[in-house]
C-alpha cells in the first residue's frame, strides 16, 4: 500500500464523522460495513496482525460512492485505499471467487453479467440508428443487457428533439465495471484503451449512463488514456435540447423529486442539468440528502454479490422520499433507476428521466 493511502487508512481507522452517511453501513446495520471498520482491518493487515485475504471481502461490501470521503471535514478519501487494496488483491490472487467471475466476465463478453445477446426489441431499435454521424450515443452496459427499454426511451428522446446521432450494435466495454472492481489494473487500462480508439471516430460521446460518463472523464485521464472525443453526460445534452427548444416541454405541474447519482453530483459537480429538464415537465422537490450530499440508491453490479442488501439499500431511499410525502423519485441513473424499481412498494412511483420527457 502506499504512504498516501497508509496515512488515509491510519486517520480513519477510530473516526466515526462518516458512519451515518455509509448507504451500505445504514442498510446492513453493521460495523464492519463502515470506513472506520475497513481502515481498521487495512491497518492490522499493513501492521502484519491480519493477512489481506482475511479482509479482502470486506473490500466488496463499499459502493465506492463516495459519501465518506464528501462528509470528511479533515479531507481524508476512504474510497482510495479502498479501490487500492482492491488491486493489490487482484495482483496477489486473493480475490473472493464471485469478484473473479466477473472480472472473468468483463474480460469474455465485455460486461459483468457474461450476457452476449442484447434484447430483441432493443436490436430492432439500435438497428435504425447504425449510419455514422458526429454524434455517438454511448448506452452502458447496464441499459444494453439489463434494461433495455431504457436505452430504448433515451434513443426516442434524441429521436424526438430531431438530434441525429449513431448507436453501435456493438459497443465495446467503457471499462468502468473492471475499474469498480480491480481498479486501475493493466486490464482496466487495455480495455479502456480499446475503449477510447473506437470512440474517437466521433466528435461527440453522448454518455447515456453516469457510471460511463464519470470513467471517461475522470479515470481515463488519470491512467493516460487519450479520448479525444467531447464527453458530455446525458442529463447536460438534454437539458440544452430543452434550452434551446429542440425538445417542447408541457408542465404538468406534477410534484417529485430527484434522485441524484453520485456519478453526476459528486464526481462531475453537475446537480443542475436534471433539475432544469424536470422543472420543464414537473416541479422538482428535493429529499434532504441531494445533490453533493446525495444517498445511493444501489446498483446492478453489486446486486451479483449482495442482492439482499442492495434492496434494502433502495427501500432506504424509497423511505427518504416518503420522509417528505414525494410520491415520485425520477431517476437519472439506468443502475439505481433499476434498484429502485426491484422494490417491492407501491407508494412511491419510479420515473426515469426519459420516461418524464416522453410522458411515460
Amino acid at each position: 500500500m502506499t504512504e498516501k493511502s497508509k496515512i488515509h487508512v491510519d486517520a480513519c481507522r477510530f473516526c466515526w464523522m462518516c458512519r451515518h452517511i455509509c448507504p451500505i453501513g445504514n442498510a446492513t446495520g453493521l460495523e464492519r460495513n463502515t470506513s472506520r471498520a475497513r481502515a481498521l482491518g487495512l491497518s492490522l493487515v499493513n501492521r502484519g496482525t491480519y493477512k489481506l485475504e482475511e479482509v479482502v471481502e470486506n473490500l466488496y461490501e463499499c459502493a465506492c460512492c463516495g459519501a465518506c470521503t464528501k462528509e470528511c471535514v479533515t479531507g481524508y478519501d476512504p474510497v482510495m485505499f479502498t479501490r487500492e487494496a482492491r488491486l493489490d488483491a487482484a495482483m496477489e490472487g486473493i480475490l473472493p471467487e464471485y469478484i473473479n467471475v466477473l472480472i472473468d466476465n468483463c474480460m469474455e463478453t465485455g460486461n459483468a453479467y457474461g450476457i452476449t445477446e442484447v434484447d430483441a426489441s432493443l436490436q430492432e431499435a439500435m438497428a435504425r440508428h447504425t449510419e455514422k454521424t458526429d454524434t455517438l450515443l454511448f448506452l452502458g452496459v447496464d441499459a444494453r443487457y439489463k434494461v433495455p427499454q431504457a436505452a430504448i426511451d433515451a434513443m426516442k428522446v434524441l429521436k424526438k428533439a430531431g438530434v441525429s446521432f449513431t448507436v453501435l450494435s456493438k459497443e465495446p466495454a467503457s471499462g468502468q465495471q473492471l475499474e469498480y472492481l480491480i481498479g486501475a489494473a493493466s486490464e482496466t487500462k487495455e480495455q479502456m484503451t480499446a475503449c477510447a480508439k473506437e470512440l474517437n471516430a466521433y466528435e461527440r460521446i453522448v454518455a447515456f449512463d453516469p457510471q460511463d460518463a464519470s470513467v471517461f472523464k475522470r479515470e481515463y485521464k488519470e491512467l493516460g488514456v487519450e479520448l479525444t472525443a467531447e464527453v458530455v453526460t446525458f442529463t447536460r445534452f438534454v437539458s440544452d435540447l430543452v434550452k434551446t427548444g429542440a425538445l417542447t416541454a408541457r408542465n404538468s405541474g406534477k410534484a417529485v423529486v430527484y434522485q441524484d447519482p453520485f456519478q453526476l453530483a459528486r464526481d462531475l459537480g453537475e446537480t443542475e442539468e436534471a433539475r432544469s429538464v424536470i422543472n420543464a415537465y414537473a416541479v422538482c422537490g428535493e429529499m434532504l440528502m441531494h445533490g453533493k450530499d446525495t444517498m445511493w440508491a444501489g446498483n446492478l453490479l453489486m446486486k451479483e454479490w449482495m442482492p439482499e442488501v442492495m434492496a434494502q439499500v433502495a427501500l432506504d431511499r424509497i423511505s427518504n422520499a416518503k420522509g417528505v410525502a414525494a410520491d415520485t423519485i425520477v431517476t437519472a441513473s439506468v443502475s439505481e433507476y433499476a434498484s429502485l424499481k426491484a422494490v417491492n412498494q407501491t407508494e412511491v412511483k419510479i420515473v426515469s428521466l426519459e420516461e418524464l420527457i416522453l410522458g411515460l
